[in-house]
C-alpha cells in the first residue's frame, strides 16, 4: 500500500532483547500503514541509525506477517558507542533525513530511551549543522524541524516506573516458573534444596513473583533485603516445611540481592548456608539469559500490540511543541506518561536501594508489588501447624461452575493461610453435590502441598447448582459440619448459587454465615473482575494452538476457521485473535450476519489473490447459532473458486486444561488472600455479609453478592461492562491495511 502522508515514521529495539518486541515491531508498522503513513525500520538500533544505507528501510504489510510468535527482535538490536558521540548523532539525524522519518518509535530500556531523548533535545541544533556543512538543504530541515519519539519499554526486569508491565517480563516469568516446576520434582525426588538465581539487578520483580507462582519457601530482592539474622529465618521455615512432610525445598535470589548492609547476597552463598546448618543436600541453578528466550506469552503478544499500535497514534498526534510520552499499560489500558519523568524515578529506584532507603525504594515499585510481596511472606511464613484455638472457626472451601487452571492454586493459598490464622479448613469435594452427600474433610497444611502448579481441581468441580428442593439439604449440611464460613471458587454459576443462598437466608438460617465468591473461570465472564482465574492459562494455550496451526497452514494456501470457547463473552476469541495475528475474529456480542460474511469472502480472495498463503479466522463458540463454524468454513471453501482450501479446528476442552500460567497463580493467590481476610474480619465482627471479589483497575474489590444481578446481562451471562471490547479498533488496524 503506497503512503498518503509526507511524514515517515522510524521503529527501532535497542539495549537487550525482550520476548513481545517483534509483536510491538509489527504493530507500529501495520498501525501506521493502516493510517497511510510510511514506516521504517532501522536495523540493529542506533547502530544502524549511525551506519544509514540499508540498515533504514521501509517495511510492507507483509514483512511482518509472520514474526508474533518468534522471540528476541527481528530488527536487531547492538551496543552503538557512536551514538552516545555528537558527531554519531550528527550522521545519525542525517541518515533518518533521506527517508523523511522525524517521529521514532523507540523499544528498549531506560539507556535506550534517554538516548532517544538527548537526540531528540539535539535536533535543531543538528539539523541547523548539517544545514552549515551542505550535508541538507534548509527546506528539509524546515520540513522537519522538530524529532518527536514514543517510548515503549523492553526489558524482562519489569523495572520501568510508569507502566504495569515492560515487554518481556511476562514471558520471562514462564520461563522462570517453567524451571521451577521441573526442578521441584528432581528436588522432591532426592529431597533436596535448590537455590534459583533469577535475573534483576535492581529489580525483584521475576523473583517475587516467581517464588509466589512457584510456590517456593523463600525469595531474596533488591528493593527489601531480608532483616540481620535472615539465614537462620531462611532455616527455620525450611525445617518446618521439611516437618510437615514437604519433600523439596526451593529458594529464589535475584541477582542484585543484598543484605541489610549492602553486602550481595550470592546463590552460593545460601546454598553454603543450606548445607551447613541443615545439612541439605543443595544445588544452585543460574538461569541466565534463558529467561529472554524463547516464544512470547500471550500476554506478552496482545499487551505489545496495544502500545505499539498507541506509540503511531501518540506520533501522529505528536507536534514539535509535544512531550515525548512513555507508552505502557495501567490495569491493562494504554498508559501515557511523561517519558524522562518516568526514567529518572525508575533510575531513582537503583539510588535508593544504594542509599538503603528501601521504604522509599519499595513505594516506588507501587502498591500492587508491596501487596504481593507482602502476600508471599504471608504464605512463606504461614506455620505448618499452628495450635488452633479451642473453638475454631470452620471455613468450608468448594469449588463451583466448569474447570478453570489455577483453581487448586486458590485452594492451598486459602487452606495454608486460614489454618495461619488458626481457622479449621474444610475441603468440600464434588462442589455443592458434594457438600450435601457430606464429602467433607479437614485439610492440613501438607495435604495442599504441591497444588500451586497442579492443573485441574483436586476438589472437584461440577456446573451442577443446589435446586430448590435441595436447599434445606445445603442447610443441613452446613449445621452439620459446624461450618462458620464458605469461600467458594468458581465462575458464573457459584456467583448464582452463592447469590442464591444468600437470598434464601430468611427461610434458612444456616446460610446466614460469612460467604465469598473468588472469580474461576476461562470465559472470563463475571462481574466486578477485568479478569478471572484461568482466563490467561486458556489464552495461552489457544495461541500455542493457533502457533501450529499456522505452522501447518503455511505449506499450502489455506484459510483456517478456528473455534475458541468462551459462550457468551467474545474474551478469548478478541486476545486470541491479537495474541494469534487473525486476519477476522466473530464475537458473541456482535453476532454474524449475511452482509458481513459476503464482505469478509470477498476481502479473503482478494487477499489470497495478492499472493496471500494464510487467513486465520477465530470463532467464539457462541458468536450465532447458525452461522456454525462448519457453515463457516463450507461458505469459505465454495468461494474460494479453488484459490484456496480451508480447514476447521475445534479446540475443545484442551482451553480449560494445563497447569496454571504464572498469571493466573498469581492472580489465584492474591484472591484467595483477600478472601480469607474478607472472611476473617466477618468472623471477628460476627457479621455474616455474601460478597464476591472483583479486580478492575488493579485494586481488590469485594462487592455484596445482592449487587451481582445489577452488574450482568443474565440472559447473555455476562458482565454489563467488558473493558477489551474497545480494542476491536486495534484488531481492525492488525488486520486490513485500511487506507
Amino acid at each position: 500500500m503506497a503512503s498518503t502522508s509526507p511524514i515517515s515514521i522510524g521503529v527501532l529495539t535497542s539495549g537487550g532483547d525482550a520476548q513481545g518486541m517483534n509483536a510491538a515491531v509489527r504493530a507500529v508498522v501495520r498501525s501506521a500503514l493502516h493510517q497511510g503513513t510510511a514506516v521504517h525500520a532501522v536495523f540493529e538500533g542506533y547502530q544502524g541509525m549511525v551506519d544509514g544505507g540499508d540498515r533504514i528501510r521501509p517495511l510492507s504489510w507483509d514483512d511482518v506477517g509472520s514474526i508474533l510468535h518468534r522471540g528476541g527482535t527481528v530488527i536487531g538490536t547492538a551496543r552503538c558507542p557512536a551514538f552516545r558521540e555528537r558527531e554519531g548523532r550528527l550522521t545519525a539525524a542525517r541518515n533518518l533525513l533521506l527517508h523523511d522519518i522525524d517521529r521514532l518509535v523507540v523499544i528498549g530500556g531506560d539507556g535506550s530511551l534517554t538516548g532517544a531523548n538527548l537526540f531528540r533535545q539535539e535536533w535543531p541544533d543538528l539539523l541547523a549543522e548539517l544545514v552549515q556543512r551542505g550535508a541538507i538543504d534548509e527546506q528539509t530541515a524546515a520540513r522537519h524541524p522538530a524529532l518527536m519519539i514514543a517510548g515503549l519499554v523492553g526489558s524482562i526486569d519489569n523495572d520501568m516506573v510508569g507502566t504495569d508491565m515492560t515487554i518481556g517480563a511476562d514471558s520471562a516469568l514462564h520461563r522462570i516458573v517453567e524451571a521451577i516446576d521441573a526442578l521441584t520434582s528432581t528436588a522432591a525426588s532426592h529431597q533436596r534444596s535448590f537455590v534459583i538465581e533469577v535475573m534483576g539487578r535492581h529489580c525483584g520483580y521475576l523473583a517475587l513473583t516467581s517464588a509466589i507462582a512457584g510456590g517456593t519457601d523463600y525469595a531474596l530482592i533488591p528493593e527489601n533485603p531480608p532483616p540481620d539474622g535472615w539465614e537462620e529465618r531462611m532455616c527455620e521455615l525450611l525445617r518446618n516445611g521439611r516437618a510437615a512432610g514437604r519433600r523439596d525445598s526451593i529458594v529464589v535470589v535475584a541477582e542484585g540481592a543484598t543484605d541489610r548492609a549492602g553486602n550481595p547476597i550470592s546463590a552460593d552463598y545460601i546454598r553454603q548456608v543450606l548445607e551447613e546448618r541443615l545439612g541439605e543436600d543443595t544445588r544452585v541453578t543460574i538461569l541466565g539469559h534463558v529467561q529472554r528466550g524463547g516464544t512470547p506469552s500471550a500476554y506478552d503478544r496482545w499487551m505489545s500490540t496495544l502500545v505499539g499500535h498507541a506509540a503511531v497514534e501518540e506520533l501522529l498526534a505528536a507536534t514539535p511543541d509535544s512531550e515525548p510520552q512513555l507508552i505502557g499499560v495501567r490495569y491493562n489500558r494504554i498508559h501515557r506518561a511523561p517519558l524522562m519523568e518516568c526514567v529518572e524515578k525508575t533510575r531513582s529506584v537503583a539510588r535508593l536501594i544504594a542509599e538503603k532507603n528501601y521504604d522509599q525504594a519499595m513505594a516506588l515499585r507501587g502498591g500492587s508489588f508491596t501487596a504481593m510481596f507482602e502476600i508471599f511472606k504471608a504464605m512463606a511464613e504461614a506455620l505448618p501447624s499452628v495450635t488452633p484455638p479451642a473453638q475454631p472457626r470452620r471455613i468450608a472451601v468448594l469449588h463451583g461452575g466448569g474447570l478453570a487452571p489455577g483453581m487448586n492454586t486458590a485452594a492451598r493459598a486459602a487452606v495454608r493461610l486460614g489454618r495461619d490464622r488458626g481457622h479449621a479448613m474444610l475441603g468440600v469435594h464434588g462442589s455443592f453435590a458434594g457438600l450435601i452427600d457430606g464429602r467433607i474433610e479437614e485439610l492440613t497444611w501438607g495435604d495442599v502441598e504441591g497444588w500451586t502448579a497442579l492443573g485441574g481441581a483436586e476438589l472437584g468441580a461440577s456446573r451442577q447448582t443446589p435446586t430448590t428442593e435441595q436447599l434445606y439439604a445445603v442447610a443441613r449440611a452446613l449445621e452439620t459440619h459446624g461450618v462458620d464460613g464458605l469461600l467458594v471458587i468458581g465462575g458464573w454459576k457459584a456467583y448464582q448459587a452463592l447469590h442464591w443462598l444468600h437470598s434464601e437466608r430468611e427461610r434458612y438460617p444456616a446460610f446466614k454465615i460469612p460467604m465469598i465468591c473468588l472469580p474461576a473461570t476461562i470465559d472470563n465472564n463475571l462481574p466486578g473482575s477485568d479478569l478471572s482465574i484461568g482466563a490467561d492459562t486458556a489464552l495461552n494455550v489457544i495461541v500455542e494452538a493457533l502457533d501450529r496451526i499456522k505452522q501447518s497452514a503455511m505449506a499450502a494456501r489455506r484459510c483456517f476457521v478456528v473455534e475458541v470457547m468462551g459462550r457468551h463473552c467474545g474474551y478469548l476469541a478478541m486476545m486470541s485473535g491479537l495474541a494469534g495475528g487473525a486476519e477476522r475474529i466473530y464475537l458473541p456480542e456482535e453476532g454474524i450476519t449475511l452482509k458481513e460474511l459476503q464482505a469478509d469472502v470477498e476481502r479473503m480472495v482478494e487477499s489470497f489473490r495478492g499472493g496471500r498463503r494464510l487467513y486465520l479466522t477465530i470463532r467464539n463458540e457462541y458468536a450465532n447459532a447458525q452461522y456454525t463454524t462448519d457453515f463457516l468454513a463450507r461458505l469459505f471453501e465454495e468461494e474460494s473458486g479453488r484459490l484456496f482450501d480451508v480447514r476447521q479446528a475445534i479446540l475443545g476442552h484442551i482451553q480449560q486444561g494445563g497447569n496454571p500460567s504464572p498469571f493466573d497463580r498469581i492472580l489465584a493467590t492474591r484472591l484467595a488472600a483477600h478472601g480469607i481476610d474478607f472472611l476473617t474480619t466477618e468472623l471477628e465482627r460476627g457479621s455474616a455479609a455474601g460478597a464476591f471479589i472483583g479486580m478492575t483497575e488493579g485494586k481488590l474489590t469485594t462487592f455484596p453478592i445482592k449487587q451481582m444481578p445489577d452488574m450482568v446481562d443474565t440472559a447473555n451471562r455476562r458482565p454489563l461492562e467488558q473493558w477489551w471490547l474497545d480494542l476491536r479498533s486495534v484488531m481492525q488496524a492488525m488486520a486490513q491495511p485500511g487506507m
